[in-house]
């Protein structure tokens, strides 16, 4: 039987082209929602729901769930006319960690579906180190332009091109494992 990484990982990589991925909302709270719910439906009973505890990683305290709805609010204002504003808003979805679990690859997917939709790009997530992504999403509360400046260095047109979408998927789960060996 597949765990829920594996599962899910499955469903990211059937999205590419498909209806589903037509029918999410582009760049809003209940389009993340879709995704989270896409990936993660019938393997965890949150899937697609916003959270009602207070979560941490690594010491960092993500935004409290009694400020939470306010600040996904806050975030389903913010523009998304330039690659600057793109980022900042993904930079406050992180923060804000609307789910229990699963927010990363939910949030990968999206930041790459408001690129392709107000950009005409997207992330080639296979140009962009593991190391080097999580210690800018680390700092990046703090201040973006790291974590900015390596997305911009991945930054392709080949916004429908299917190896440049499995490989994303592909390196996005990778982000998410344990590193034994540092």
């Amino acid at each position: 039987m597949q765990n829920v990484d594996e599962t899910s990982k499955e469903r990211a990589k059937k999205l590419f082209g498909s209806e589903e991925i037509k029918g999410f909302e582009v760049g809003t709270t209940k389009g993340l929602q879709q995704i989270h719910e896409y990936l993660f439906g019938g393997l965890h009973e949150f899937a697609g729901k916003i959270r009602v505890k207070d979560i941490s990683k690594g010491g960092f305290r993500f935004a409290s769930q009694l400020y939470l709805e306010e600040s996904l609010n806050k975030i389903g204002t913010m523009p998304e006319g330039t690659f600057e504003q793109i980022v900042a808003k993904y930079v406050e979805m992180n923060i804000a960690h609307p789910f229990m679990e699963g927010n990363g690859r939910s949030m990968r997917i999206w930041l790459d579906l408001i690129l392709k939709k107000n950009l005409r790009q997207c992330i080639d997530w296979a140009k962009i180190d593991k190391g080097a992504y999580l210690n800018a999403m680390e700092r990046s509360p703090v201040n973006d332009l790291e974590i900015r400046e390596l997305l911009r260095g991945a930054l392709t047109d080949k916004i429908d091109d299917h190896e440049v979408y499995m490989k994303g998927i592909e390196q996005s789960y990778y982000y998410e494992e344990e590193d034994f060996y540092k």
